[in-house]
């Protein structure tokens, strides 16, 4: 299972990515699970929502590589290595569209 992530501007996809559901846990622990995974849930609409809360996120993930890669996923779905490239790109992409609009399927 994933976790799928689209910005969306005027009815067409900007952005698009997915992650495994088997990062969850790692995603908590940097305090971005519920942003990531349950955007509506704590208001998130636009992609300017989402910078603040990535940039702390991305910013404990990188400053202690060790204490999350504890949360690696035993059988290799759902590894430190893969989660902080993907939430680079997902900033990225909200930060060059600020104004597109979050959603997510899970």
């Amino acid at each position: 299972m994933s976790l799928d992530v689209y910005l969306e501007d005027e009815g067409h996809e900007v952005y698009w990515a997915n992650i495994t559901h088997n990062l969850g846990r790692m995603a908590s622990e940097a305090g971005i699970y519920e942003v990531l995974w349950r955007p509506e849930e704590v208001g998130v609409v636009k992609a300017r929502d989402l910078i603040s809360p990535l940039k702390d996120g991305l910013l404990k993930l990188e400053g202690d590589p060790t204490r999350y890669e504890e949360y690696n996923a035993p059988n290799g779905w759902g590894m430190y290595k893969n989660f902080v490239p993907f939430v680079k790109k997902y900033l990225k992409a909200c930060e060059e569209n600020p104004d597109a609009n979050v959603r997510v399927t899970r």
